[in-house]
């Protein structure tokens, strides 16, 4: 049940669209209920917008792009700069209000109002260092000016699995580089979005620099939108599927996009490998989340010789990890976000097993209000079962050997995938080397949470176009215009 310092929280979010400034009930009166998913307990309801609510929001931020634009970036950058303020002071409650939407532990949501808080900090210090360049031509009679233009207004459309992360990882950048948003946050967790665009709105973004609308049916208020010629640039976080279908009908008006798309991270345990570190690095990059993460290792490639230690060692750990509801003291495991992932999970253990492979601990969904699936091990997986191929989203820590490198590569590589890779050796020549095989766009050597806001974020092969973060992540707001002017001298 919902305590009473919960329901005070619930009732600050506002519940309606952000248009213009303004907070706004949908035309229509319709609404639809955000869940807890430890309790399935309806914790609030929002309003569900319309196709032509998403115009109007692409019309508020077509309305103040050009002045947005010609804002300094030092004003820009100190909108940014208050709202991450904000965001610290209240970070508990932005913690409390991910938890009671997407399940996650406490401790993890506290972790992520850190982590999603730096891109406001890190685009707030960006928005004044975009820059250009100026030079004689090689001709010797003329001079190259190269300037720095933001796009245009953007659609941005982001994911359940970190509500705070994934939407200040898009805005931020984005008005750091002078232009305005329409964001659509999803549907399982729309409130921590909602309740961070009020933060900006307090720190003095002006109206309609920002738009949010929240709508059961992504595609029916994304349609017009990305139809419209007025809109520049396409930013997406979810899965491969869906960002293929988005590609297509970005293309029509050729917009500029950015896809953080699937993940089926290897993560490859070399023989001389500390497994002391393995085995924390494995913990957090497979259970952080609740293993519903882009970044989750999914494939564990274990040299032969450390395979039986390895895999009693997590199972161990994971054995004896706390299941419950997010705001208990001391949980590590919450619950999944709807029952269709936990069906998915327990599907993909079974069809591992009956093509070889042995549960070690786990398996099963947990009887008990909510939708949570204990957390599990699975060893000697073969590379034909589907939780091999497929990404896993969820508690299950799937385990395979290998004897030579090549080998470990080979299985690595053998995906579609290539967001990130997880590598434990102590070897520094053959570390080096798997940075150059590794078909990934990002990797961790020795470590195994890569995340930063400093960092470019982002993948290659089917796992998307485009980086997040970093220097690159507000380059993907910017236009490069390159303008010729005569010799001054001749």
């Amino acid at each position: 049940m919902v305590s009473a310092d919960e329901k005070k929280l619930l009732d600050s979010v506002p519940d309606g669209l952000f248009i213009g400034g303004q907070w706004r009930s949908a035309a229509s009166g319709q609404t639809f209920d955000v869940n807890d998913p430890a309790t399935g307990e309806v914790i609030k309801s929002i309003a569900d917008a319309s196709a032509d609510e998403a115009v109007q929001a692409l019309d508020a931020a077509v309305a103040t792009a050009d002045d947005w634009a010609s804002t300094p970036a030092r004003q820009r950058g100190e909108v940014l700069r208050r709202t991450f303020e904000l965001v610290q002071q209240r970070k508990d409650d932005i913690a409390l209000l991910m938890t009671l939407e997407m399940g996650k532990p406490l401790k993890e949501s506290v972790a992520e109002v850190t982590y999603g808080g730096e891109f406001l900090r890190w685009f707030g210090e960006e928005a004044v260092r975009i820059t250009g360049r100026y030079g004689a031509n090689p001709e010797g009679n003329g001079r190259m000016i190269v300037s720095k233009q933001p796009v245009g207004p953007c659609y941005l459309i982001t994911p359940w699995n970190f509500p705070l992360a994934m939407a200040t990882r898009k805005i931020a950048p984005a008005l750091a580089a002078g232009c305005t948003v329409v964001v659509k946050p999803a549907s399982l967790t729309p409130l921590t979005t909602s309740y961070v665009v009020s933060l900006l709105a307090e720190a003095g973004l002006p109206d309609g620099v920002v738009n949010v609308i929240t709508s059961t049916s992504s595609s029916a208020v994304s349609k017009p939108i990305l139809a419209d010629p007025r809109l520049r640039k396409l930013s997406f976080t979810g899965s491969t599927e869906v960002g293929r279908t988005l590609i297509a009908q970005a293309a029509d008006n050729v917009l500029r996009t950015s896809m953080e798309l699937g993940g089926n991270a290897p993560f490859v345990i070399f023989e001389d490998a500390d497994l002391d570190a393995a085995v924390e690095g494995a913990m957090l990059a497979k259970f952080r989340n609740v293993g519903q993460a882009c970044t989750a290792a999914n494939r564990f490639i274990v040299h032969s010789s450390v395979a039986e230690e390895f895999t009693a060692r997590v199972t161990e750990k994971v054995a004896a990890m706390k299941i419950g509801r997010g705001t208990e003291d001391g949980v590590q495991i919450g619950p999944l976000i709807d029952d269709d992932a936990v069906d998915k999970a327990v599907r993909l253990i079974g069809d591992a097993v009956d093509k070889g492979a042995t549960v070690a601990t786990g398996g099963q969904r947990i009887d008990r209000p909510g939708t949570f699936v204990q957390p599990t091990v699975v060893s000697g997986v073969r590379s034909g079962a589907d939780i091999w191929r497929e990404e896993i989203f969820g508690p299950v820590l799937a385990v395979a050997t290998f004897d030579a490198e090549a080998e470990a590569v080979r299985l690595a590589n053998d995906t579609e995938f290539g967001l990130v890779g997880y590598v434990y050796t102590r070897d520094l020549a053959r570390g080096q080397r798997m940075i150059e095989r590794l078909q990934t766009g990002m990797m961790g050597l020795n470590v195994g949470v890569i995340s930063n806001a400093a960092a470019p974020f982002g993948g290659v092969k089917q796992s998307g176009l485009g980086r997040e973060g970093g220097f690159e992540g507000i380059e993907e707001y910017l236009s490069t215009k390159y303008t010729m002017t005569p010799n001054p001298f001749s």
